[in-house]
């Protein structure tokens, strides 16, 4: 019997891999919208945070998101994006 692999992905807040189901996708779509993404399924580019909101804290004070997008990220999305997140835990 062979084991499946377990897809690892990094967290832009603490830096550290984990699975890939552990954690939360943040897409920008072809328009440039971002938003958090709960299935997993949306289209555009990706990038992975803990379920935690203090990884989300992190990301944006160090500005990682924006980097990763290569745009500026208004605080409005950011709150929407906290707001998402705390409902889901």
């Amino acid at each position: 019997m062979q084991n499946k692999r377990v897809p690892m992905r990094m967290c832009t807040g603490c830096g550290e891999m984990k699975p890939k189901r552990d954690l939360v996708r943040v897409v920008k779509s072809k328009e440039g919208d971002l938003s958090l993404d709960l299935t997993g399924r949306k289209p555009g580019r990706g990038a992975y945070v803990c379920c935690d909101l203090e990884c989300l804290k992190k990301a944006r004070k160090n500005r990682r998101l924006e980097r990763t997008f290569s745009c500026r990220i208004p605080d409005e999305v950011y709150n929407q994006m906290e707001e998402e997140l705390a409902k889901g835990e």
